[in-house]
């Protein structure tokens, strides 16, 4: 296939961060996707409906003139959360969905749910209001390894959770493992995943080719290659629980190649080129638009956009930064071509 058409997809996993960044990356996010599901973890976290309109203006503000697009916006999950202030913003329509960050799992959460039981009676309210969940899935112990987390929290936290309370609808973020994929089409239509290119591209040994590869840094990590296989089986199934979601991650470079660097991948500038070449891969392309599209609109109850955008079998040349101010950000494949460009308003970009 040389060209491929569909309609413009959502991408259900986010970091705009804030101030002069989020300046610099929502337009890339806002040019190829109707929608995007805005992760809450700023400095301070956005707790609350009121924190979370704001955010939404301040990301409005930076989308340019023209584009019909959307931030889907969330709250995040403290263990002092209130359950009347977040039901209230998702039937006013103001969020759509409310975070649980493990404490110390990943950028920003430290001030996350140290206890599942701290939030229980959060969870059964959302769950009475049809409000999901959404997990960093990953169980955070000195004695669990950092590639086992994401099983531990199935089988210590997700699977319970979801048998104590039948009627919660969850969405496993960014899953990483066989054992993520097998837990998200095992709940009927109460549970979905988001799947990020990262994880479909590569496997940990990316982070440690011809050296450490920061820029491959991300949290949950890169698995081993079985588990990248598993994904890409998932994700291109056709299955309705599996949803598109980079989980872009936009850190300045400084603080990326330090001697703690921090975890997330900047892949919003080449998501959708990335998608389509593991589609292709997998001669699946002819179910992209159920992946990118219609499943996390039927999951989320939002209206399948009309507006389509056609991209065309022709490589493009990905810029080696993107500047922030008089800093940069690196993007996924930066320096390198992908196979697949947009086409729109007459030319390729």
């Amino acid at each position: 296939m040389q060209e491929i058409t569909f309609r413009k997809p959502s991408d259900l996993h986010v970091h705009f961060r804030d101030g002069p960044m989020l300046a610099a990356v929502v337009p890339y996010t806002a040019r190829d996707f109707r929608h995007a599901l805005v992760m809450p973890n700023l400095v301070p976290p956005v707790t609350t409906t009121a924190m979370a309109a704001a955010y939404r203006e301040r990301i409005m503000a930076a989308v340019p003139e023209g584009l019909d697009f959307t931030p889907l916006m969330t709250c995040y999950l403290t263990d002092d959360t209130d359950a009347g202030d977040l039901v209230a913003g998702f039937r006013d329509g103001v969020t759509v969905g409310a975070k649980l960050y493990p404490a110390h799992a990943t950028t920003n959460s430290q001030h996350g749910v140290t206890n599942i039981r701290n939030i229980r009676d959060v969870l059964v309210a959302m769950a009475d209001a049809g409000m999901p969940l959404l997990t960093h899935g990953e169980r955070v112990r000195p004695d669990i390894d950092v590639f086992d987390r994401e099983k531990f929290f199935i089988d210590e936290i997700l699977v319970p959770t979801l048998e104590e309370i039948p009627t919660l609808r969850v969405v496993m973020e960014h899953i990483t493992t066989a054992d993520g994929a097998l837990a998200a089409r095992s709940f009927g239509d109460r549970v979905a995943a988001t799947i990020t290119p990262q994880h479909l591209l590569f496997n940990r040994n990316a982070l440690f080719e011809g050296g450490l590869r920061p820029h491959l840094y991300c949290l949950p990590v890169l698995k081993r290659e079985e588990h990248r296989l598993a994904l890409r089986q998932a994700a291109t199934s056709g299955l309705p629980n599996y949803l598109l979601g980079t989980d872009t991650a936009p850190h300045l470079r400084r603080d990326k190649e330090a001697d703690c660097g921090c975890a997330g991948v900047f892949s919003a500038p080449v998501a959708l080129e990335a998608y389509l070449q593991v589609f292709e891969e997998e001669n699946a392309l002819d179910r992209f638009e159920r992946f990118a599209t219609l499943n996390g609109a039927a999951f989320y109850r939002l209206e399948v956009p009309q507006e389509t955008v056609t991209y065309v079998r022709r490589e493009r040349y990905v810029a080696e930064q993107i500047e922030v101010g008089d800093q940069s950000v690196i993007p996924l494949h930066a320096g390198k071509s992908v196979g697949w460009s947009k086409l729109g308003a007459g030319a390729e970009h």
